[in-house]
């Protein structure tokens, strides 16, 4: 179960944090592009993971576990590090902060509702949420010093992660009114 494809595209996924992580320490414009070209590669592992499972029929209760906490880390640990390298600052860390507590909250309401075996979808607009905010994360990893002169790269990147917030705030608004019809 643990050697089956889709589990190990998602333990790769956890696997690449800590090699972003590293590349993005560094200041340099080479390991900003080698970042953004491993976060995709992470992002696309996503997609297939569930795709390959549902298709091969090897959904597994590791995996289901294991999916959204990958997803999870690598969003909330590349978000902290874009904050301590201060590529993410100003007004951006509101929408950084509202997407990391969005990221519990959901967690959280996912883990209850799971004890009273009451599923909780994800919803389209989540999954929209989600690749706005990979895309506004992969221009802030490139950042304005790597990115090519023609591309505001940071205002693509808060513009991006704003939206994202927004549409954060709006889904997680909407989970929460679901899971809390299941509290009394």
């Amino acid at each position: 179960m643990l050697t089956n494809l889709p589990n190990l595209l998602t333990l790769s996924r956890i696997a690449a944090i800590p090699v972003l992580l590293g590349l993005l320490y560094f200041h340099d414009p080479v390991n900003r592009w080698i970042g953004l070209g491993l976060f995709v590669l992470a992002a696309v592992t996503d997609f297939f993971d569930g795709y390959l499972a549902r298709h091969r029929n090897q959904v597994s209760a590791l995996g289901r576990f294991l999916d959204p906490i990958a997803d999870k880390l690598l969003v909330a640990c590349l978000i902290v590090m874009l904050v301590a390298i201060g590529d993410v600052r100003g007004l951006a860390l509101f929408p950084a902060i509202v997407i990391l507590a969005r990221e519990i909250l959901v967690s959280g309401l996912r883990e209850f509702l799971a004890e009273i075996k009451e599923p909780l979808p994800v919803s389209k607009l989540a999954k929209w949420k989600t690749a706005i905010q990979m895309v506004a994360l992969g221009f802030l990893i490139v950042g304005t010093e790597a990115g090519p002169p023609f591309l505001p790269m940071e205002l693509l990147g808060d513009a991006g992660i704003w939206i994202a917030a927004i549409l954060t705030l709006v889904t997680g608004y909407d989970y929460l009114a679901r899971g809390l019809k299941h509290m009394s």
